[in-house]
């Protein structure tokens, strides 16, 4: 049976999950470890989960990484950030990330928390 997506966030997430599971066919010892390094970065600490995912979140507006920023959105709304607490982080990067970083945050963002939530309702 065919995946369908029923929007473009699930497609890329899709996407995403299809290229890392050949890679780690591919290169199985290399992804072992580079996923328990981010399984590890991402553990509760002093900073919470959902803290770190709008660190993410920031991080993958500034460097443009669409994938990231994708992935990082989702992880936000898992966490249990609210709309509000995302487009604050959205805020803090483009104050330093300039014009980059507002317009994936006011395009990309801003469809991917719609997207999502829709398919959870």
């Amino acid at each position: 049976m065919q995946f369908e997506p029923r929007n473009s966030t699930e497609a890329a997430l899709h996407h995403y999950k299809e290229g890392l599971g050949v890679f780690t066919q591919k290169m199985p010892e290399l992804a072992s470890k580079y996923n328990a390094f981010t399984q590890e970065c991402f553990k509760e600490g002093a900073l919470s989960q959902k803290e770190k995912q709008l660190v993410a979140l920031g991080i993958a507006l500034y460097s443009q990484d669409e994938y990231c920023i994708i992935y990082h959105t989702k992880g936000c709304l898992d966490q249990g950030c609210s709309e509000q607490e995302i487009l604050e982080a959205v805020g803090v990067t483009a104050a330093f990330g300039g014009g980059a970083a507002m317009s994936q945050a006011v395009t990309l963002v801003q469809e991917c928390m719609s997207e999502l939530n829709q398919l959870k309702q």
